[in-house]
């Protein structure tokens, strides 16, 4: 055949890859509200800057049925592009065939991916869409998905790995997602969970839809797996586009920076008002952060889970940074549970990918009762802990009101190598809140006093007076300055301006022993 001829061949046998499972089941992806593997990529990426891998490969099991029904790719499309012109890897795993099942070919695949990305140095995105691994190639599907998982855990911390869920992840499949940085979902579409509502009901005689088991909301709300949930495909895949404006290539890289446009000395008297003068009354941090970051935008993490801390990304003065803060709104910013690992999951990837850290600080301790000491919350509460020790990027502190007991210690505080600590002067910094300190002190002379009320009102002044104050942790060095509250956003700026060239580092030691 002539040079012409195989030219045609090669044309007609691209167009075929390109139809996946066929039209009647394009269609009907299209009819539950799915975009195809490819009209995905197409969104993701930068217009005209995919380069696929391995069209050609199909998958090798004969048994029960498979031998005739060979369709290019094996049910994933894979290859490399750019989002803001920096390259990606990115698998696209295609229901439409076989149901996006995992097989031994479709695995290697992603494989050969994930060592690409690892040795290149460039982030991982899955689009997961499957059924799970091939019931037809038995143990070979399973040793696949464990291929990939340890890859997953290799380049953790190396480069960014996000995963997508478009459709079902089931059994095994979960792990892969679960292991990555960041996982989307989209509401009604996308299901998660390592056993079916009719397992559940078959074991546990818990009768539950998929949507109520695993779907987005419940994820991003409840079990914490899912760190975003969007209404539609192309809303999900937008907003893994603007993460892309703050996280870096590599864990040897620099996250990008942000807009010079927002002046770096400017002021915001609204500042001064935020903090109710009852410390009792509360007020959402979101104000806080939106008036200091650059052009008040906030791409904000686990939006929906454990909202008593706040974490995201944002620029300040063109630098990326992680903003932890806690929420004095919800729960009065306690720390518990559930904001503690999320929390120290979310400092760990900063520190691990060169995103210096934030932290606003309105805290009144961790939250007391049996349920969260008998779920672990000093296990739990530990890892924050850990994860602001361990971490050596830039840390900045600014304490807006409360920081009280071991809450203090855990958000940043200068004995755990934050940086540069400031205070707001109406900040409270002791062991614990005025009232509970007056009632322990005073127990007896309160019990024996004429008028109760009037006497602990008096020793909780006096106790406000003495300790509850920023003054005297500044006096010993602990907070480095108390600022302005108008001043926030510039003395921000300078500090991280000042720390851009930090170095600093752990013990030479194989890998910590994380409170898990």
């Amino acid at each position: 055949m002539s040079i012409h001829d195989e030219l045609a061949r090669l044309e007609e046998l691209r167009r075929e890859s390109e139809q996946g499972g066929g039209a009647d089941r394009l269609a009907a992806q299209h009819e539950r509200g799915k975009l195809s593997a490819r009209e995905r990529l197409d969104l993701l990426l930068d217009e005209g800057s995919f380069v696929e891998f391995d069209r050609f490969v199909t998958h090798r099991s004969t048994d029960f049925g498979l031998a005739d029904r060979k369709v290019l790719g094996d049910g994933v499309v894979t290859g490399y592009g750019t989002i803001h012109g920096r390259l990606v890897y990115v698998f696209s795993q295609d229901f439409t065939v076989f149901g996006g099942s995992l097989s031994e070919a479709h695995a290697e695949k992603i494989v050969k991916l994930q060592d690409m990305a690892l040795k290149n140095g460039a982030p991982l995105i899955g689009l997961n869409d499957s059924g799970g691994a091939r019931i037809q190639e038995g143990v070979v599907s399973l040793g696949g998905y464990a291929d990939i998982f340890l890859r997953n855990t290799l380049a953790s911390g190396v480069v960014p790995q996000i995963s997508l869920v478009l459709g079902p992840c089931a059994g095994g499949a979960v792990y892969s997602p679960a292991i990555t940085d960041f996982v989307y979902m989209v509401r009604g579409t996308s299901y998660m969970f390592v056993t079916g509502p009719d397992v559940v009901k078959t074991v546990t005689h818990e009768d539950i839809d998929m949507e109520g088991l695993g779907g987005a909301d419940v994820h991003a709300s409840k079990s914490g797996v899912a760190h975003f949930a969007a209404d539609s495909e192309p809303d999900c895949l937008a907003s893994v586009r603007d993460l892309f404006r703050f996280i870096p290539q590599n864990n040897r890289s620099l996250p990008p920076a942000g807009g010079d446009a927002d002046p770096h000395d400017r002021q915001d008297e609204a500042l001064l008002d935020i903090v109710p003068d009852n410390p009792n009354h509360p007020y959402d941090m979101h104000d806080v952060i939106r008036r200091v970051v650059d052009d008040g935008e906030f791409y904000e993490v686990h939006e929906r889970f454990a909202q008593n801390l706040i974490v995201g990304f944002a620029h300040l003065g063109g630098h990326s940074v992680g903003v932890v803060a806690n929420q004095p709104a919800v729960l009065a910013g306690v720390l518990d549970i559930d904001s503690s690992v999320k929390g120290a999951r979310f400092v760990r990837f900063c520190d691990a990918f060169n995103i210096p850290l934030v932290v606003l600080e309105d805290v009144p301790g961790f939250l007391p009762g049996v349920s969260q000491e008998h779920r672990g919350i000093i296990r739990h509460g530990a890892k924050l802990l850990y994860a602001f020790a361990e971490a050596t990027v830039p840390k900045v502190t600014v304490i807006t009101r409360k920081a009280y007991g071991g809450a203090y210690d855990v958000m940043n505080s200068k004995h755990i190598r934050g940086d540069v600590n400031l205070a707001w002067p109406q900040a409270e910094i002791a062991v614990m809140g005025p009232k509970g300190a007056v009632e322990v002190l005073f127990k007896k002379e309160i019990a024996a006093a004429d008028d109760p009320k009037a006497a602990t009102d008096e020793r909780i002044e006096e106790y406000r007076s003495k300790f509850a104050n920023p003054y005297i942790a500044a006096a010993r060095g602990y907070v480095d300055d108390i600022i302005d509250p108008r001043q926030t956003r510039p003395r921000l700026i300078s500090a991280l301006d000042m720390l851009r060239d930090k170095r600093d580092g752990n013990p030479a030691r194989k890998h910590g022993n994380l409170p898990l």
